[in-house]
């Protein structure tokens, strides 16, 4: 039964994908209307479907779906494909969506990511917007041979396990593990504080951490700084200044230099290498490691969602707000019954 489920709606998507250009490096669906979760996004059935379509040539692309779906875009359509695309690239975390489109007789949001820029954020976390969203299940609906975005994918995840390490005790559980891992992209989110049900990242693991597993578990096997006890669920990881400091030097490179500031007082302009040593000592090393984190989530998120005004339109903005501020208020609802 669930193998059928899981055909069944990899051809649901593969459909969805015909309405639009081809020329897609990746195309991946995420979120409560792919992967199951608990709370007020449980309605699977129901739920919009959120896709990502990874593009090497927004301008040409964008070309393309304007001719075959120009009713999907906002007023930004009359300036053309290649202000759309400076507008993608340009302005928030660099991806332009279109939200509230029926299609194939399912309400969907997709969003539009240049292949360069999708490559750096998942190496360097420059905004770990996208980068954030493949650190969780996710279906891939199609993809290319691209060596280079294969390698950053993978090395995306390896600093997604590696960060979570530096916020975790010595040893945890896997639902520790992935817990940490799935709120990475969340930390100082304001969507979060409004719009956002609190509890999303518990919503997001408890269902789904076979998923969860399958994704992490041949990375956590291979990692010389963890034993994975897999029978029992459980992690032990080496917290020694030495271990933390060899795990700081590997973490992508915004993320580091998120660090340096957060820790570098003003005027004292010390090497990234010297502050993450510092840090590796530090008994609050995992809350630094948070702060940078939040130094790069909250800027770009807010971005971006000033960026989707625009690039939706007004009344879809509304529209959208107003779903998720319901579904905030579903959970609200749901914990105090």
């Amino acid at each position: 039964m669930a193998l059928q489920a899981l055909q069944s709606s990899g051809v649901a998507f593969r459909k969805i994908l015909s309405h639009f250009p081809e020329e897609l490096s990746l195309a991946f669906a995420y979120g409560s209307g792919v992967y199951r979760q608990v709370g007020p996004s449980s309605d699977q059935k129901n739920a919009m479907l959120d896709f990502v379509f990874t593009v090497d040539d927004p301008v040409a692309w964008h070309s393309k779906n304007l001719k075959k779906n120009w009713n999907h875009y906002s007023f930004l359509k009359v300036l053309g494909p290649k202000i759309i695309t400076t507008v993608q690239n340009n302005y928030g975390a660099g991806v332009y969506y279109n939200p509230l489109i029926m299609c194939d007789g399912r309400l969907i949001k997709y969003g539009v990511i240049s292949t360069s820029i999708l490559i750096e954020d998942l190496l360097n976390w420059n905004n770990l917007y996208i980068a954030g969203r493949l650190q969780k299940p996710v279906k891939i609906v199609a993809m290319n041979e691209n060596v280079a975005l294969r390698s950053a994918l993978d090395k995306n995840l390896k600093s997604a396990v590696t960060t979570a390490f530096l916020m975790l005790p010595e040893s945890f559980s896997e639902e520790d593990l992935f817990i940490e891992i799935a709120g990475l992209s969340y930390s100082g989110d304001f969507r979060m504080v409004v719009g956002e049900d609190k509890t999303k990242v518990l919503n997001i693991v408890k269902p789904n951490i076979a998923h969860f597993r399958e994704l992490y578990g041949s990375i956590l096997q291979e990692n010389p700084q963890v034993v994975y006890k897999i029978q029992q669920g459980r992690l032990e990881i080496d917290k020694s200044p030495e271990g933390q400091f060899t795990q700081l030097m590997t973490l992508p490179k915004t993320l580091q230099q998120q660090i340096n500031h957060v820790m570098d007082p003003p005027g004292k302009n010390r090497d990234v290498e010297e502050t993450l040593l510092q840090v590796a000592h530090d008994p609050d090393c995992g809350e630094v490691v948070r702060q940078g984190l939040s130094a790069i989530v909250r800027p770009s998120s807010m971005k971006q969602s000033t960026k989707g005004i625009f690039t939706a339109g007004m009344k879809k903005t509304v529209v959208y707000s107003s779903l998720k501020l319901h579904k905030m208020w579903k959970g609200w609802l749901r914990k105090t019954s």
